[in-house]
C-alpha cells in the first residue's frame, strides 16, 4: 500500500505552508469572510484554554517553578524581601488571609510551621 502521510500541503517545507496561508488569511480579510474574535468571544477561549492547561499538574509546576526561579534571580528584590522579613509583603497581600490558620491571632501574626516560636 502506498505511504500516504505526506502529500500534498502537508509535504511542503513549513516556510512554503505559512507562505500560502497567510495568502489566504489575507484574502479573506481583504474579502471580508474571514472571522474575527469579539472581545466577548476571545475571553471565553482564553477561560477554555486556561482551564485545559491547568489541567496538566506537572506543566504548572513546572511553569510555577520557573518564575520562582526568575524572581530568586533579581538580587536586589530578594534582598528587600529579606529585610522586610517577609512581614510587609505577607501583609500586604489579602491572599494570605487563605492560607492563614483560623486559630491566628491577627492578621499580621505569624502562620504555623513557618519558623515561629520554638522548634519541636
Amino acid at each position: 500500500m502506498a505511504d500516504t502521510s505526506k502529500r500534498g500541503f502537508a509535504s511542503m517545507d513549513p516556510a512554503k505552508q505559512r507562505q500560502i496561508a497567510s495568502k489566504g488569511g489575507r484574502a479573506a480579510h481583504e474579502k471580508g469572510t474571514a472571522h474575527e474574535f469579539s472581545p466577548d468571544e476571545a475571553r471565553q477561549a482564553g477561560r477554555l484554554g486556561g482551564k485545559s492547561v491547568s489541567r496538566d499538574r506537572s506543566h504548572m509546576a513546572r511553569i510555577g517553578r520557573r518564575g520562582g526561579e526568575a524572581v530568586s534571580r533579581d538580587r536586589a528584590h530578594m534582598a528587600q524581601i529579606g529585610r522586610r522579613g517577609g512581614e510587609t509583603v505577607s501583609r500586604a497581600r489579602p491572599h494570605t488571609d487563605l492560607v492563614r490558620p483560623d486559630n491566628a491571632a491577627e492578621p499580621g501574626a505569624p502562620m504555623a510551621g513557618l519558623g515561629a516560636g520554638p522548634r519541636a
